[in-house]
């Protein structure tokens, strides 16, 4: 089949990394929700080779992330699990929970569950880290993302830009911690939070 392809990918995996890089320590497991076509996985695979990442999608879309996978051959990428955020999550647990560009195409209940399913599978001390648009205050940061979301809503009327301030109280919830609030190119924002740690003992 013919390998599935996002411009966007291209575009914004160099600035993704320079940001999440740090937290792509050696021999961490990684669990990438929504990996689309794949490309950031590749990517961010093929610069932390020591990293173990666990791709993820809905159904429609493992065919076309399996094709990528095939064709970077690279031992520490994982072939693609289903999963709808609605559904029934992985059993195991992993350091770090990744999601780029999911949340504004889901609706509100499915952002909400992608939250607290992503909280219930860190391990303690992992990170959450969401790359997307979000709105601050009930307001769209910029004229573009105004637009973005008039274009999603066409696509669908129950996606849209989520308000980080929701994001955050469904994360606090459930049990993480706000650690970063990065801006991004093209009016995007990294969201980081941090589950609780075990208690010393």
């Amino acid at each position: 089949m013919k390998r599935p392809y996002s411009e966007s990918c291209e575009q914004n995996k160099f600035a993704i990394l320079d940001v999440i890089q740090a937290f792509l320590q050696p021999g961490i497991e990684v669990l990438e929700i929504g990996s689309g076509t794949a490309q950031h996985a590749i990517f961010f695979a093929e610069n932390h080779p020591r990293i173990y990442w666990q791709t993820s999608d809905r159904a429609a879309y493992i065919e076309g992330i399996q094709s990528w996978l095939d064709f970077a051959g690279l031992t520490n990428l994982a072939s693609p699990i289903v999963l709808d955020v609605c559904a029934q999550w992985p059993d195991n647990t992993y350091d770090l929970v990744f999601t780029a560009n999911s949340l504004h195409i889901m609706g509100e209940q499915a952002a909400e569950q992608c939250i607290r399913g992503a909280a219930k599978i860190l391990k303690p001390g992992g990170n959450l880290i969401v790359y997307g648009p979000f709105n601050y205050d009930g307001r769209f940061t910029s004229e573009s993302n105004c637009r973005f979301e008039q274009w999603l809503k066409q696509q669908n009327p129950e996606s849209g830009i989520k308000d980080f301030e929701w994001l955050n109280e469904i994360a606090t919830i459930a049990g993480l911690t706000l650690r970063d609030d990065i801006a991004m190119p093209a009016n995007n924002r990294v969201l980081i939070w941090q589950s609780e740690t075990l208690p010393a003992k």
